[in-house]
């Protein structure tokens, strides 16, 4: 382990591996020498270091005997991480079109075990004004009351809005409540002169685009 952390105070964290990083996070110690195996352990049973970060706590804490503390210690790692892509993803961001909606949020949405449905509010110019957790599910739905969103936007100024949820089944075919919710949504919108510009259901490597699709005027 010495010379992992010597490697980081010379040249940064970037210079580690996968696996180097890994072990940094679950040595028990500065002279856990065991930790590298582990490691690597670790990432050949999930599969890669995404497949590992994306296992639940359970799981995680069974693999090659990890514990709870470290298995703990790892998904704190990967929460913090995509907490940062999501950030870095938003900053002074303009929407577009489904493709950028879908760059800003998938770091946030697509790995999740559970249903979030979240709003974008936007300027005239596209840009960015906030982005809202607007419900959290089980998973095959969340509830979203239309209300808080109205609320949110009317308090922002801003003219447009966009939903996202996720699908963790990995289909992206929206629900009978998906619809439902984005009709609901569309019409009082327009009450306030708001435009919901769309509604995009992420899951793995997929989207679904209600404006694409021609659910959405």
């Amino acid at each position: 382990m010495k010379n992992l952390t010597d490697r980081i105070v010379s040249r940064g964290a970037e210079s580690l591996a996968d696996e180097e990083l890994i072990a940094m996070v679950v040595a028990e110690s500065s002279g856990d020498d065991d930790a590298l195996t582990l490691a690597n352990d670790l990432l050949a049973k999930a599969g890669g270091v995404t497949q590992l970060l994306e296992c639940d706590l359970p799981r995680l804490r069974m693999m090659s005997g990890l514990g709870k503390m470290r298995a703990m210690r790892l998904k704190a790692a990967a929460e913090l991480g995509r907490r940062v892509a999501s950030a870095a993803a938003t900053a002074h961001d303009v929407v577009s079109s489904d493709a950028d909606v879908v760059r800003i949020m998938e770091p946030q949405l697509a790995s999740l075990q559970h249903e979030e449905c979240w709003a974008l509010y936007l300027a005239s110019s596209g840009r960015v004004l906030e982005r809202m957790r607007i419900s959290q599910g089980g998973v095959q739905a969340t509830v979203v009351d239309c209300k808080l969103i109205l609320k949110r936007a009317l308090e922002l100024l801003a003219v447009q809005i966009v939903l996202v949820h996720n699908h963790p089944s990995g289909s992206t075919q929206p629900s009978q409540q998906d619809i439902s919710l984005t009709e609901r949504v569309s019409e009082a919108t327009k009450l306030f002169d708001i435009r919901l510009l769309d509604h995009v259901i992420i899951a793995k490597g997929e989207h679904y685009s209600f404006r694409a699709n021609g659910m959405i005027k």
